[in-house]
């Protein structure tokens, strides 16, 4: 009776909680995701930017608020060997402003990047909602005016119609005004909820304290009715700022694109002053903000910059990966397939020997062909149980037969068509046609 070894799982490193594996099959995924977003946002003129993950705590401090939640409770925060505060990032805009300032990009000048990457923010992992997250930001420099806005709006109901998303996501607007304007509003805001104190829960007391717009942000069903009938900040907003607001709403309506105004949509950061948006799902629970987005035109100047229009978003690929997986589950939209056009089978050491240099020669002719070569071994059978599983449409096949006559066969997995055998140029010519129907 053969025995089994068993592993000891006290020995064995787990991973970090809320810091999650992307294993290949959805890796691929990813890539299908990645790609669309690389090729979009080129084309509309964004050009990619890579930026550390490691920044000075200070960064962060003062670009996102030191009374909000992020920097009070959820930054990777820690001191170098030499003392110095050092933080993993937990958003990607302030990044962005600090290299476009450093490197020069600013000064009189437009700029429309991107970027990709990690980001770590101490949280109660659950679905969506992770510690180590990836997020795709967009940050558009030196524009005025509501167009820019309506650009990223548009370009990201354009990717989720590619993504087939369209139909699970929807919009939600709402503009914070100038400054000056939020500051007034905010002082009508606190003397309500003082006012009101008693039906506040304790986060919200907290918050009244720190950071008071974010109350209205709150899940708490009790809340509703007293945030229903709290102060409006439209009733706020200077004339431009109502004029900028509907010019946006206007584009938005011509293009097709559907909204809501939410005026309880106050995003986390305190950095956004003008337009904000959301776009929203319902079908990832309490996580439903997938890309989230605003002007931020005082941000360049607090961090040391001139000052300079800015605007931006950031999405979630975690969710919306997850959205994907979800609906393709349900069969409304459809995976990318990633299956090997061919696959090679080798039969003997001395087919597995001449299969590797021939699989190479195919590359080399043909680019595009997915062509996955068996290096494990095994009788026809077995093999032909990998090519088959593999979804391959072609098996290509060496044995002693072929050896000998210095032929390859291929035959088609998917189609009742008979077998042929061909020498490789004539294989290549053969597989060129195929790759083209």
């Amino acid at each position: 009776m053969k025995t089994v070894k068993t592993v000891k799982t006290k020995n064995i490193i787990q991973r970090i909680k809320g810091m999650n594996d992307i294993l290949p099959d959805t890796s691929r995924v990813w890539q299908w995701v990645e790609c669309h977003i690389m090729r979009l946002f080129t084309a509309y003129g964004y050009g990619e930017i890579r930026l550390p993950l490691l920044e000075k705590t200070e960064l962060f401090k003062r670009s996102i608020g030191e009374a909000t939640d992020i920097v009070e409770k959820e930054m990777y925060t820690f001191l170098d060997r030499k003392g110095k505060s050092f933080t993993l990032r937990p958003e990607g805009t302030a990044n962005c402003v600090r290299a476009a300032i450093e490197n020069g990009m600013l000064y009189h000048q437009q700029q429309k990047l991107w970027y990709i990457g990690p980001m770590f923010r101490y949280e109660q992992p659950q679905e969506g909602r992770y510690r180590q997250f990836y997020q795709v930001g967009v940050e558009a420099f030196g524009f005025l005016g509501c167009c820019i806005e309506a650009e990223l709006i548009l370009m990201t109901a354009r990717l989720w119609h590619e993504l087939g998303l369209a139909s699970k996501i929807t919009l939600q607007l709402n503009s914070l005004g100038k400054p000056a304007v939020r500051e007034k509003y905010r002082d009508a805001f606190v003397a309500y909820c003082q006012e009101n104190i008693a039906n506040l829960d304790e986060d919200s007391k907290r918050r009244l304290k720190t950071n008071p717009l974010r109350i209205l942000d709150s899940k708490n069903p009790d809340l509703q009715a007293l945030l229903h009938n709290a102060p409006r900040i439209q009733d706020y907003l200077d004339d431009e700022d109502k004029q900028e607001f509907i010019d946006l709403c206007h584009i938005l309506t011509q293009a097709g694109i559907q909204f809501k105004i939410n005026p309880y949509l106050v995003r986390g950061l305190d950095y956004y002053t003008g337009t904000v948006f959301e776009w929203v799902t319902q079908d990832l629970g309490a996580q439903g903000a997938v890309c989230a987005g605003g002007r931020y035109d005082n941000l360049v100047e607090e961090l040391g910059g001139e000052p300079t229009p800015a605007v931006g978003f950031a999405m979630g690929m975690d969710r919306i990966i997850s959205l994907i997986l979800k609906s393709a589950e349900s069969n409304e939209s459809k995976l990318p397939s990633y299956h090997p056009h061919a696959f090679f089978i080798l039969a003997g050491e001395a087919a597995e020997q001449q299969g590797i240099i021939i699989a190479e020669q195919l590359r080399s002719a043909l680019p595009d062909l997915i062509l996955w070569t068996n290096c494990a071994g095994g009788n026809f059978k077995s093999q032909f149980k990998r090519a088959d599983k593999s979804g391959a449409r072609f098996a290509l096949i060496i044995g002693e037969d072929e050896l000998s006559k210095n032929m390859i066969t291929c035959k088609d997995l998917r189609e009742d068509h008979p077998q042929q055998m061909f020498n490789i140029s004539a294989l290549i010519e053969y597989l060129r046609r195929a790759l083209r129907e």
